[in-house]
């Protein structure tokens, strides 16, 4: 038997369409069980890019505040850019009162909001 198998495996070439067809299917069920868990990985991590463009700028908006008598009154990305290049071209500025600011960017999507002065960045709306 095992002899046999052996010339076999040495008269033939290639594959027979079932192997092949076996190994479409293989491949088929490992995609479909690891993109789930890639799409999830994906979003957190848009998630998590939003909400650190937010902390980035956060720092911008207290030195802008802090050069404007503690007023963000007329603070915009413009702004924020000239005082760190590093700030995302993302951010928003929602609104900027005398008194408070409310900062918002998107990553593939996702909305990270912060609320300031003295906020952390969230995902849910706050402003």
């Amino acid at each position: 038997m095992i002899r046999r198998l052996q010339q076999r495996a040495t008269e033939e070439q290639g594959f027979t369409m079932i192997e092949i067809l076996i190994v479409l299917q293989i491949m088929g069920i490992l995609i479909l069980i690891a993109l789930p868990s890639y799409l999830g990985a994906r979003d957190q991590a848009a998630k998590r890019a939003a909400q650190s463009n937010l902390r980035s700028a956060i720092a911008s908006a207290q030195t802008f505040g802090d050069d404007h008598s503690q007023s963000y009154v007329g603070m915009n990305l413009a702004g924020l850019q000239a005082i760190d290049s590093g700030v995302s071209s993302t951010l928003v500025v929602k609104s900027a009162t005398a008194t408070s600011y409310c900062l918002t960017d998107t990553v593939r999507g996702w909305k990270a909001y912060v609320l300031g002065p003295g906020g952390t960045p969230t995902m849910s709306a706050v402003c």
